[in-house]
């Protein structure tokens, strides 16, 4: 198929990935199993989903990789505004996830399409 990482979607989830990390340091140590956790899988399971789609051999695998991709980033947008309605991060800092994350949505379902 394609190198993932010439990919603009997958940069972009990366990087998403990345800022998650960053914004989780700040939550309760009780939710270290719990919100943490499952945003870290949610978000890492993007781009991890993305390049192992594109270590597939048929359009269709790697279409079936990009709906788990895409799965994963609607489970993110649920767990941001969990997170920001239990006052775990700022609306500020929902507001620039949540853009981050529908980008990220738009770009899978645009692959899709094609």
């Amino acid at each position: 198929m394609q190198d993932y990482k010439e990919l603009n979607v997958w940069k972009k989830s990366h990087q998403f990935v990345i800022e998650i990390y960053k914004n989780i340091i700040s939550f309760p140590k009780e939710e270290t199993f719990n919100l943490v956790n499952q945003l870290k899988r949610a978000s890492g399971s993007i781009p991890a989903n993305i390049a192992e789609g594109c270590g597939r051999y048929t359009q269709k695998d790697f279409a079936s990789f990009l709906q788990n991709a895409l799965g994963s980033a609607h489970e993110v947008e649920y767990l941001l505004l969990l997170s920001k309605d239990l006052k775990f991060i700022s609306s500020d800092q929902y507001e620039l996830l949540n853009e981050q994350i529908c980008e990220i949505k738009a770009m899978i379902m645009l692959l899709l399409k094609k």
